[in-house]
């Protein structure tokens, strides 16, 4: 059975590719290749199969086909807009198609919903890399909180709170929450007024760096509170 030569694709061809290799290149760096492919299936995909189509199928399994390109967009009627943001009118798919290709762009349905539906002329490619960058700068500017703990108790002695205490100011100097708890044992929960002086002293001695969050409450034979890190001024 004859095959076509891998090199004979279009300019459109190759922009799908690139947007393939691209995304391939993501998948071998950060996990496991897509579509249930390890990473030596990913590579001879991307490596020994150079006029791979980037069909509908394949695009959803590698997570790229967030919005309908080029061929895929079979709609009888689309209102264009140029990469510019310039109104080019409503005309056919194949009409929209055909300018894209004209321009060395793709055709991507930007509004669904809309009637006719928008398309904008694009390189689906660079679009797809420049929103994985913005993502992964989101993910490293953002700031996750975790709950650390301290644990009192209903006789704890000075020297161990000062313990808790050091340790509460780094957790919130960190960012971090803190959650003080106290369990009461045996016949002290009958006397939780002591643990509830306890923690209301904490929660002032502590003032400087946290804002009492939840005031004291017991649930059961715990006693807990939830002090938050003082926002910088």
């Amino acid at each position: 059975m004859a095959h076509a030569s891998v090199y004979n694709i279009s300019g459109k061809q190759k922009r799908r590719l690139l947007t393939l290799r691209l995304t391939l290149l993501w998948f071998l760096k950060h996990q496991k290749g897509p579509c249930g492919l390890d990473k030596s299936g990913a590579c001879a995909l991307l490596f020994f199969n150079p006029a791979i189509r980037l069909t509908d199928s394949i695009g959803r399994c590698f997570g790229i086909n967030d919005l309908m390109i080029n061929e895929e967009i079979r709609d009888r009627e689309v209102r264009v807009v140029d990469q510019n943001g310039e109104q080019l009118g409503v005309m056919s798919s194949r009409e929209a198609l055909a300018l894209a290709d004209e321009r060395q762009l793709d055709l991507v349905k930007i509004a669904p919903q809309a009637r006719p539906p928008v398309c904008k002329l694009m390189d689906y490619g660079k679009y797809r890399f420049e929103q994985s960058k913005k993502e992964r700068e989101f993910r490293k500017n953002q700031k996750v909180i975790t709950v650390k703990e301290v644990r009192l108790s209903a006789t704890i002695e000075d020297h161990d709170v000062d313990v808790k205490y050091k340790n509460a100011v780094k957790f919130l100097k960190d960012g971090n929450k803190v959650k003080v708890t106290i369990r009461f044992r045996g016949r002290q929960i009958t006397h939780s007024e002591i643990g509830r002086q306890i923690m209301d002293e904490f929660a002032d001695r502590i003032k400087e760096y946290g804002t009492v969050d939840k005031a004291p409450q017991i649930e059961g034979r715990n006693m807990s509170m939830f002090i938050s890190p003082k926002s910088a001024d």
